[in-house]
């Protein structure tokens, strides 16, 4: 049977105690404050659900994740960084890029970016915990994506283009910032060949929690504390804000 979380205190099951059918299902309620997004992410286990469901907790197994020194660019992903006219900034439009992820897309009946998730990581970002990457194409916002970051760690939520390759845009210029300035990992949570045709891959969970436990675990391991005791990004956001 699964837990269910009060709303206090912040405490989560282990995470090999998830199901396995559906895949990383962990545990049900507890908030969507930012005391308890922080935990979970830390912890590797991230909220997933719909409107009429209650707040669901997941950590699958295996992971997707992407080591941003992997990132696998193309040659027709190149031409269009060089020559597709695209612009891409950081943190300057991340309610506008929430917006457009949780926009109905063809084939799919609804969303899991409620209202109530837009609150809870609009308060992240004012935080300064979560963050936007924006692809803009004739001074229109055409792909982008957010997600948390902590440390070496980016935390990947969700990505939409309007424009062929917008979001691959967000993603690879997010990785080449990282890999610039000491990032390890992006978390891309589950497979989808889109991510797997940029270099992500399936780890096993108990891989990927040893890494956030090497890199998140110490607090007081050399990187600037951020709220709530969330570990301030290796890497600057500015290093992303340029013309591809």
């Amino acid at each position: 049977m699964l837990p269910w979380l009060p709303d206090k205190p912040v405490d989560f099951p282990p995470v090999a105690s998830a199901l396995c059918d559906p895949d990383g299902l962990l545990a049900v309620g507890g908030a969507l404050t930012p005391e308890w997004l922080l935990a979970a992410y830390r912890r590797g286990i991230f909220p997933w659900f719909s409107d009429d469901q209650p707040i669901l907790w997941w950590s699958p197994d295996p992971r997707m994740v992407l080591f941003p020194d992997e990132i696998r660019v193309r040659r027709s992903l190149a031409k269009r960084l060089r020559n597709a006219g695209f612009r891409v900034t950081a943190n300057t439009a991340f309610e506008r890029v929430m917006a457009e992820c949780a926009a109905p897309r063809d084939g799919e009946p609804g969303t899991w970016i409620t209202e109530e998730m837009r609150e809870a990581y609009g308060r992240l970002h004012r935080l300064g915990a979560a963050h936007s990457v924006e692809v803009w194409r004739a001074g229109e916002l055409v792909g982008g994506l957010y997600g948390l970051a902590m440390g070496p760690v980016f935390f990947g939520e969700s990505m939409f283009s309007r424009q062929a390759d917008a979001s691959k845009v967000a993603l690879v210029q997010l990785a080449r910032a990282m890999a610039a300035g000491g990032g390890r990992l992006i978390d891309c949570q589950m497979h989808t060949e889109h991510l797997a045709s940029l270099g992500a891959r399936d780890i096993a969970r108990t891989e990927f929690i040893g890494y956030l436990e090497q890199w998140l675990g110490n607090a007081g391991s050399g990187h600037r504390e951020a709220v709530n005791g969330m570990l301030a990004p290796t890497w600057s956001f500015g290093a992303i804000d340029t013309l591809a």
